[in-house]
């Protein structure tokens, strides 16, 4: 099968001999343009008109009423934690299936995470684990707060992943939440572009955040962006991204400790140009997710198509080995053949740093990371 694949996706990349990559950014529209009027500005920091346009595009395309763009998605879900009030010593829930990115923002807050298992259809946190694991440890108690009975700390957060752009059954994790009066924020890092039951990824949550790296299915080179619909959360998002500078003709006055996570110009004039192109690259994404999905048809494989009631990005195109030894072979022939594959992400709980923190149940987790292959997945126009 490893050789066949092989020959499918040179033929539909049209790459007969040359490297593959996963997924590498794409460069169609008025980039070149739009970053130079930035230079020509002399705007080429976080104060700049292409800083406001691309928040604008953002909430515009998502429909989430305000938008702040940070230096990375990183940064914007570490803010998104900080605005949820998230304080050191709670816990917040989320998946062990996730880029590391998602516990580290939660260690920055000095806060706990705790691991609830996925789903196998979603890949992302699933609302049947959450549900048995509040069952059993979860207790909201007189002062209004949610408490780990087992490890008595709050659980004052959940932070599903949308993994790979397909989302998780969100509605039902924001059911689930708001009875146990926990706070929903939704790493969205992947999943521009995507819906649940017509609803963009993230505004389900207080607050999502959106990643733009280089790698993503739009960048701005590094950045990222919070997306609410609370107007106060989004005017504190915007203050303490900047420093939490007081505004003054040329004073320098900061009313709490503050972060520089504030996007550049030049980074924001390039992600105008891209989502100038984000209808093309979605549109193509689904063309290339569905003729994988075609060719695994009888290959004995199941390719991971977007969930029930979701309308997927495709960011990248996935599917399960029968094992983990047959994984690895997939992977080493691959990559040795100069089309790049690669696993997902080593699951938190297998960390080092994250090994001991708190969780029940992960098997549907670790079943998934050792089979998970993703194929690339770049946009050809």
């Amino acid at each position: 099968m490893c050789n066949e694949l092989i020959q499918f996706i040179r033929k539909l990349f049209n790459q007969p001999e040359d490297f593959i990559p996963l997924h590498a950014p794409r460069f169609e529209g008025k980039e070149r343009e739009y970053v130079l009027d930035a230079i020509d500005s002399t705007y080429v920091s976080s104060v700049g008109a292409y800083v406001n346009l691309f928040e604008k595009k953002i909430a515009e395309y998502t429909g989430a009423k305000f938008a702040i763009a940070t230096v990375n998605g990183t940064a914007a879900l570490h803010v998104s934690l900080i605005l949820a009030g998230v304080q050191p010593g709670n816990e917040v829930l989320t998946q062990p299936l996730t880029f590391v990115a998602t516990c580290n923002a939660i260690k920055y807050c000095g806060a706990v995470p705790v691991f609830v298992d996925v789903d196998h259809d979603t890949l992302g946190l699933s609302p049947d684990s959450l549900v048995e694991f509040l069952d059993s440890y979860g207790e909201v108690r007189n002062d209004g707060f949610c408490w780990n009975k087992k490890t008595n700390r709050v659980i004052k957060a959940c932070v599903p992943m949308h993994n790979f752009g397909h989302p998780v059954r969100i509605d039902e994790i924001k059911k689930i939440c708001d009875l146990y009066n926990i706070i929903l924020v939704e790493d969205a890092a992947e999943s521009l572009g995507s819906f649940y039951r017509g609803i963009h990824t993230g505004l389900y949550g207080l607050l999502g955040a959106i990643s733009f790296n280089g790698n993503k299915i739009i960048t701005t080179g590094g950045g990222g962006i919070i997306i609410t619909d609370d107007r106060a959360i989004a005017d504190r998002a915007r203050h303490i991204t900047t420093t939490a500078k007081q505004p003054h003709p040329w004073n320098f006055v900061h009313d709490e400790v503050g972060f520089n996570y504030r996007m550049p110009n030049l980074n924001a004039a390039l992600g105008c140009a891209q989502m100038e192109m984000l209808p093309i690259y979605l549109e193509k994404k689904r063309f290339f997710a569905h003729c994988y999905a075609e060719w695994f048809i009888d290959k004995g494989y199941k390719f991971i198509l977007e969930p029930k009631h979701t309308r997927s990005n495709y960011w990248l195109n996935s599917f399960l080995a029968k094992n983990k030894h047959e994984r690895d072979q997939i992977l080493e022939q691959t990559n040795k053949n100069k089309v790049m594959t690669r696993p997902v992400w080593t699951p938190m709980h297998n960390l080092a740093m994250y090994k001991d923190c708190f969780r029940k149940d992960l098997s549907n987790s670790d079943w998934l990371a050792d089979r998970l292959v993703n194929v690339p997945s770049s946009v050809i126009i």
